[in-house]
């Protein structure tokens, strides 16, 4: 799935650099990684990063967290080791911290990790820390690309006919025309850098494929999908079926129906995987019978793991912003890290921008230049009163519990 980067190497043993600000020209380019999220972090973040070392020899990583529980874990992946520098940042955002209260916490190993992308030091950030509060951060220190009404988070999903490109999957409960639109190409760009297609077919996820079907915005979308120079990929209306079917490389939504379609997906895969394991133990045949079927089984396994389709973008941000799954392990970090240098080493953002630009013409409304604050992300950031949740943002629209 990834293209390795291409560049200067780098060996010897992890450096440190206690609060410096140090920019790694010399290097193609660098990955921030958030060292202190998710739920067995940061273990799990190390063993990623010695496994991504080992894929990608020529990239570099920006490793920010607890310097004292890093320095042993880099002792035991040399790999890893010989490509990290580390940044020492003492703080970590809860997992069920609110997005308010983490805008707070300036020296948490989310928010120096992001602060690097903004100042250049990085050209992305991969954290599987808290969703709500890594959304509402990257909005406001790296913030939204001009020209983008609302940044959406894309992701992977499996079907019959190979990988499908969602979006959005929780950063915004309700979308109009224009930010269905938008999602339209910025996962277009998506499905050709990470998947490699050079036509993705893009379908609007719909409670019916016919063109009477659904409400006044997801229908004028449709139109204006007609008119744009992405219109011979634009498949329809697609219905919730058509997301396994694999009958379009994109599916494209709100972020509402998008979750509980990506939940839904997700649930049944695993309910699958248990009937099947239930019934290949129900009996001595039924043991005999996988024990033939064993290779398919296991290559239905592996292509139906979580893991493959680790690394959820952020899409529509001045900078590569990936959110690995909270509980993933060792390999599947490593998968959200293949995203995020598939992001850089492809330029998706100039990519995304490039369409945009075509399709600016067609989009209905101007620019609005308050959309963070109407998506529930204050313009600057609070420095005294009680924690709460952004007026209207329901927490990140709770995709902290999302991924």
């Amino acid at each position: 799935m990834c293209i390795a980067p291409g560049g200067i190497g780098h060996g010897g043993q992890a450096m440190t650099e206690p609060g410096s600000t140090t920019s790694f020209t010399s290097a193609p380019f660098t990955l921030a990684v958030d060292a202190m999220g998710g739920d067995q972090a940061p273990a799990i973040v190390v063993q990623g990063i010695d496994i991504a070392a080992e894929r990608h020899p020529n990239a570099r990583f920006l490793l920010v967290g607890d310097e004292a529980k890093l320095a042993p874990l880099l002792q035991q992946y040399p790999a890893a080791a010989a490509v990290c520098t580390v940044r020492h940042a003492p703080d970590k955002i809860a997992s069920d911290l609110k997005p308010t209260a983490a805008l707070r916490l300036r020296n948490a190993s989310m928010r120096v990790a992001i602060d690097a992308v903004a100042k250049g030091e990085a050209a992305g950030v991969v954290s599987a820390g808290n969703t709500g509060a890594l959304l509402a951060l990257a909005k406001i220190v790296i913030k939204t690309m001009p020209g983008i009404d609302r940044p959406a988070m894309a992701a992977i999903a499996p079907s019959v006919r190979g990988d499908v490109v969602m979006l959005d999957l929780g950063a915004n409960v309700a979308c109009d025309t224009r930010n269905l639109v938008e999602f339209a190409v910025m996962g277009d760009v998506f499905a050709r850098t990470v998947l490699g297609l050079t036509a993705p077919t893009i379908g609007l996820l719909n409670v019916g494929s016919e063109e009477l079907k659904g409400d006044d915005r997801i229908r004028a979308a449709a139109d204006v999908l007609r008119e744009t120079h992405i219109a011979p990929q634009f498949y329809g209306f697609v219905e919730g079926h058509d997301i396994a079917a694999g009958t379009t490389d994109i599916i494209v939504t709100d972020g509402f129906t998008g979750n509980v379609a990506l939940k839904t997906t997700e649930g049944t895969a695993k309910l699958v995987l248990q009937l099947l394991r239930q019934a290949f133990t129900a009996s001595l045949t039924a043991k005999l019978g996988y024990l033939l079927a064993r290779s398919e089984l296991e290559r239905l396994r592996e292509l139906v793991d979580p893991r493959r389709y680790n690394g959820a973008v952020m899409v529509g941000l001045n900078g590569v912003v990936v959110k690995s799954h909270g509980g993933t392990d060792g390999p599947g970090f490593a998968h959200a890290m293949d995203v995020a240098m598939d992001m850089v080493v492809h330029h998706f953002n100039d990519r995304i921008r490039e369409g945009l630009g075509r399709i600016g013409p067609q989009l209905p409304g101007a620019p609005r230049q308050n959309s963070q604050a109407r998506n529930g992300t204050a313009e600057s950031e609070p420095t005294n009163g009680p924690a709460g949740s952004p007026a209207g943002s329901n927490d990140g629209q709770r995709i902290a519990a999302a991924r």
